[in-house]
């Protein structure tokens, strides 16, 4: 993935967005590599094609706030989508 193709933070809504739409790839990767155990670095390294080593501060940010978004979305986002599906 490009890093234009991503911001360094998903937005922060109690709403589905349309980055979360565009970045459910993303979102289910980060959970299957948290899931398997997978070093957070070098998921962030396949997923998101940043070096940890390079810059470790972006790196830690990219991965938890896409983490936690995606946890978000297996929590509260899927019933908006569920929503969504049913209009």
């Amino acid at each position: 993935m490009a890093s234009s193709d991503f911001l360094d933070a998903p937005p922060d809504s109690t709403e589905l967005t349309d980055y979360d739409r565009s970045h459910m790839k993303v979102y289910m990767r980060v959970l299957d590599a948290s899931a398997d155990g997978a070093d957070w670095r070098e998921a962030v390294a396949v997923i998101f094609g940043i070096d940890p080593d390079a810059e470790p501060d972006r790196a830690r940010r990219v991965h938890d706030s896409h983490l936690d978004r995606a946890r978000w979305m297996t929590e509260h986002g899927y019933r908006l989508l569920l929503r969504e599906g049913g209009q």
